[in-house]
């Protein structure tokens, strides 16, 4: 016979921590062996003695949320696997959530059956991002490809002057103190920054610091 996976519970609503008690319990492989309203309460939990498997803990709490615990418990208590439940669902808590040490990033809305796959998918040492978040942050990822792509030449060929009009034209100088810095005329600044739009293709200045980034001319 398996052990059963050790869980505590961490979350501030009774109703909702009630809720995910009672959908593990169902589960002949789950043990919720503690419960708590926030972080501090967990930690209390695992100096008296409490051994977890793994810790599911809501990402907004009072006292001590759900990512500052993760890091204590990155640090303090390594074995310990930690699964973030959210109701917000932008991919930059997600970042946020695994650079603390999370091993899961669940959405509150997730179904039952989702759920239950990722505690046990993490248990044995995997991670795991609820589908609706990981498609959109997959979806995302190809736009930026495709957007890339259609958009920066790696063929572009600009010369030593234009490259140094354009750093400047990112440090926020204008025409003028352009001219001054590489004691040159305004018009000539001008006629490389127009050069610079030409070649690259951008629209505005704007667009074309967007370029620069994109293809590493300004790092």
């Amino acid at each position: 016979m398996h052990s059963k996976i050790k869980i505590i519970l961490a979350e501030d609503h009774h109703i909702v921590r009630d809720g995910f008690k009672s959908l593990l319990q169902q589960e002949s492989d789950f043990e919720v062996i503690g419960e708590a309203g926030n972080g501090t309460g967990v930690l209390k939990l695992l100096n008296e003695g409490l051994s977890p498997d793994l810790l599911i803990a809501d990402i907004n709490m009072p006292d001590m949320d759900g990512l500052v615990l993760a890091e204590k418990l990155k640090k303090d208590f390594p074995a310990i696997k930690v699964i973030i439940l959210s109701m917000m669902d932008h991919e930059k808590y997600v970042v946020q959530a695994f650079k603390a040490g999370v091993k899961g990033f669940i959405l509150k809305n997730a179904s039952r059956d989702e759920m239950i796959f990722a505690i046990r998918h993490i248990s044995t040492g995997h991670e795991y991002i609820c589908s609706e978040v990981g498609l959109r942050m997959l979806q995302k990822a190809i736009r930026l490809t495709e957007y890339s792509n259609g958009f920066i030449n790696p063929d572009i060929n600009l010369t030593s002057r234009e490259l140094e009009v354009l750093k400047l034209t990112a440090e926020g100088l204008t025409n003028m103190e352009m001219a001054d810095k590489l004691f040159t005329s305004r018009r000539t600044v001008e006629g490389h920054r127009q050069s610079l739009i030409d070649k690259t293709g951008a629209k505005n200045s704007a667009a074309l610091m967007v370029y620069a980034f994109r293809a590493g001319l300004l790092i």
